[in-house]
């Protein structure tokens, strides 16, 4: 399924785009991330928790970074298993970051294949609404960890925990509400 995504930050390309460097702090800023080490090889090794409804896949796995300082954008490769409900996770990332005027502009391209239990959850409006979601909580850290007065304050920024049935539900009614024409939250 492909999720494409854009969002403004109110800082300039050049602080977004050293803060996207910043493997541990933007994993911080990740909802259910758990970023464990870096590899030898310059991979990541680290969790995704994820939260369907009644489902709760703990995705372990590695994922690369490919980045492009001259174009301010990158390539997050990922897989992961889900070891005890036996789904698994690829994620093709792009991204790129651009002037705004007064801030930046951040497209996400994503390409996410599940299979297993966690397919079932795969239909693409559904989790458009629910990445809307998720993405406004990592624009919130994002932003409050760039706007910390001091390292050790931002370091303490985190984002808090997606509760899984009020996301999935929150987001079942935006997307309702588009398909019959209402407006989107």
């Amino acid at each position: 399924m492909k999720i494409e995504q854009s969002f403004v930050v109110a800082r300039p390309p050049d602080v977004v785009w050293d803060f996207f460097q910043n493997v541990p702090a933007v994993a911080q800023c990740l909802p259910g991330a758990k970023l464990q080490d870096q590899d030898d090889d310059g991979s990541y090794s680290g969790s995704l928790s994820v939260k369907l409804g009644p489902m709760t896949a703990n995705f372990e796995g590695k994922a690369t970074i490919d980045p492009d300082a001259a174009a301010r954008s990158a390539r997050i490769e990922g897989r992961g298993v889900d070891k005890t409900g036996g789904s698994r996770g690829q994620v093709k990332v792009d991204y790129r970051i651009v002037d705004a005027g007064e801030g930046s502009e951040v497209t996400v391209d994503a390409d996410i294949t599940l299979s297993g239990p966690a397919a079932q959850f795969g239909r693409t409006g559904l989790i458009n609404e629910m990445s809307k979601r998720l993405i406004g909580d990592f624009v919130d850290c994002l932003e409050a960890k760039l706007g910390a007065s001091s390292s050790e304050e931002a370091e303490g920024i985190e984002v808090t925990d997606v509760k899984g049935v009020s996301l999935f539900f929150a987001s079942l009614w935006a997307w309702l509400k588009g398909l019959f024409g209402g407006t989107r939250d």
